[in-house]
């Protein structure tokens, strides 16, 4: 686990969208560029410790299930745009049409 980065904007976690939950180890927000879901280590780094991993995906899984509904999505942990900081997102079927529209 390393401190924040700077001109990291994950280890900035400005709250720009909605945020959904919070605790020591991570926060679940609406991703402001695909307007899913999405669960951010508290940490800067790529791989966190699969503790921390799963705790996380258990919160984002509680939060895709209130606000996409369950059965109807699923994890994406490619992090594409930001790479060195560990971060995954809540995908339902329309998604993409979704960030398209906005």
């Amino acid at each position: 686990m390393t401190a924040p980065v700077d001109g990291c904007e994950l280890c900035e976690a400005a709250r720009i969208t909605e945020w959904f939950y919070e605790d020591d180890r991570c926060w679940v927000a609406a991703c402001e560029v695909c307007d899913v879901p999405m669960v951010v280590w508290k940490h800067h780094g790529d791989e966190p410790p699969e503790a921390d991993v799963e705790h996380m995906l258990v919160r984002l899984g509680r939060v895709a299930d209130e606000r996409l509904g369950v059965g109807v999505w699923t994890f994406d942990r490619i992090m594409r745009q930001i790479p060195d900081h560990f971060h995954a997102h809540a995908r339902d079927p329309d998604w993409w049409s979704r960030r398209l529209r906005r």
